[in-house]
Formats: C-alpha cells, sequence, structure tokens
C-alpha cells in the first residue's frame, strides 16, 4: 500500500508540469557525447515518448561528433578542430554528410519507432530549414545561421509527429554546410517560440566548480551566466552553448535547461519533479 501511495504522490507532483506543458512545443538538444551506451539512448527516447503522449510538441536535435571523428579515423581522414570547430573539407563534409543523415538520425528515428512515438528523421537542409554563409575561411564548410525556416517542422508537427533534426545548413548555391549542433537547436528553439529549450548533454549542469558536481547551479539569470563566463567559471564547450542559449533569449526563448543526459530518465526527472536535476537559466 505504501508503494502505491508513493506512486500516486508521484503522479500529482508531475501533473501541474504535464498541465503546463501540453501543447507547448519544446525543443530537445541530444548531444553526440550524452549518447553512451544504446539502452541510455533509448531511455531518453522513452521520455520523448513519454512527452509527445501527453500532448507536448517534441523537436530533436541531435549532434554525432564521436559518429564523425569515428569515421574519419576508420577512413584515415585527419581530424583536425579550430577554436573547438571541426575543420570540414571536401571529404570531411561527406563524411559528415553520411553519419549524421544516414547514421545517427535514423538511429534516432528507430529508436523512437520502438517506444510507439511517432518520428520523422530531416535535416537542416531539407526544405532550407537552415540557411547558413560560411564562418571562417580557416574551417572550410563549417556554417554560421543567417535563417531558419520553419516550414517543414510545424509540418510534422502538426501531422503528430517528432522532428528530428540533423544540425546541416545550406546556402543560395546548394552548398552544405556543417552547423555546431547547439547552436542550431536553439535558434530552431527561437524560431519555433518554443516554450522551453532541454541541452542533454555528458555534464550534471553550470557548475562553480567543476571537480564538485554539488557546487551545480540549479538556476539563474541570464545576467548571472555573463557574470560568470567573465569570471572564468564558465568556460571551455559550454561557453558557446551558453552563448547561443542567451541570444536565443534576446529572441523569445523563454528559458533554456542543461541536465546530464547520462541519468536515466534525466529529461522526466527534470520536467515533472519540484526540484529538478539540473541548471535552469531564465531571463
Amino acid at each position: 500500500m505504501e508503494q502505491k501511495k508513493k506512486m500516486a504522490s508521484i503522479l500529482l507532483e508531475a501533473l501541474p508540469y504535464m498541465q503546463q506543458f501540453n501543447g507547448k512545443t519544446m525543443v530537445i538538444k541530444f548531444g553526440g557525447n550524452a549518447m553512451e551506451t544504446d539502452e541510455l539512448k533509448l531511455s531518453v527516447m522513452k521520455d520523448i515518448a513519454l512527452l509527445q503522449s501527453i500532448g507536448v510538441k517534441v523537436v530533436l536535435v541531435h549532434g554525432g561528433g564521436p559518429a564523425i571523428s569515428g569515421m574519419l579515423e576508420k577512413l584515415g581522414i585527419e581530424n583536425e578542430f579550430i577554436d573547438g570547430l571541426r575543420v570540414t573539407n571536401d571529404e570531411t563534409i561527406d563524411v559528415v554528410k553520411a553519419m549524421l543523415t544516414g547514421k545517427v538520425n535514423k538511429d534516432l528515428v528507430v529508436d523512437l519507432d520502438r517506444t510507439g512515438a511517432k518520428a520523422i528523421g530531416l535535416s537542416g537542409i531539407d526544405g532550407k530549414m537552415v540557411v547558413a554563409a560560411q564562418k571562417d575561411v580557416r574551417l572550410g564548410y563549417v556554417g554560421d545561421i543567417t535563417h531558419i525556416n520553419t516550414e517543414a517542422i510545424e509540418m510534422a508537427l502538426d501531422k503528430g509527429y517528432i522532428p528530428v533534426i540533423a544540425p546541416l545548413g545550406v546556402d543560395a548555391d546548394g552548398q552544405t554546410y556543417n552547423i555546431n549542433a547547439d547552436t542550431a537547436a536553439v535558434e530552431i528553439a527561437a524560431a519555433l517560440n518554443a516554450e522551453k529549450f532541454i541541452l542533454l548533454s555528458n555534464i550534471p549542469g553550470v557548475m562553480l566548480d567543476v571537480n564538485d558536481p554539488e557546487s551545480m547551479i540549479s538556476e539563474m539569470t541570464i545576467e548571472r551566466a555573463k557574470e560568470l563566463i567573465e569570471d572564468g567559471v564558465i568556460n571551455g564547450g559550454m561557453i558557446p552553448k551558453i552563448q547561443a542559449g542567451i541570444t536565443a533569449m534576446k529572441w523569445g526563448l523563454n528559458s533554456m535547461t542543461i541536465i546530464d543526459g547520462r541519468i536515466d530518465h534525466s529529461l522526466i526527472i527534470e520536467l515533472f519533479s519540484v526540484k529538478g536535476i539540473g541548471t535552469l537559466i531564465t531571463k
């Protein structure tokens, strides 16, 4: 009986959050470094399927860095990075397209299908969803986003599908660009006026001390985030994630949350419990 009461209590705690997100758009970015095992990926897909079943319009944007690096290594193509971005030449862009759209994207769609969810694989190339321009000649075919066209995404959502989006872009001449997945996800969230943006990563959240998980900040404002960047507390690869979120919130995004995608059912814990488990950044 006590176990049943506990289950009822958990459901009652989750109810107002379920009501809050029903019918709302939520963009989730699933990082390549958070896809550690097939079991973990399937756990995340089950969480997303649950969100869809209670009426949340979920958009899933994924990375794929480890898969790309692994294939480049197999092919004997050099993995080169400048300021954390992959140098993408003619050979590399072909591998990026193949791995993101032909491997990672379709694997995630299959995993969602296994949970009973309705999903469709897309990339930023489809319908000129992500229009881009060359970021830096030194980086080759790495793009900066100049425009997000949400038509294909909205069509999928209206038909009851979860759009699973690979972070590629295209310019007016049809040239494909490799796009930073964090940036693509947060700009798509802003363009959709999403109720919530969640970044699933391989860290617990924003921490005052990277070696101390207990120092994680559960909630902060944009201004506080800027201060932590200036003070060097937020550094390395976390900086572009936070900066992308700050920019998107200026464009209308309500909030962003960074959570540890390696924790089983982290999405459900974050969204449907009072305390949550990640770092919430608000205006």
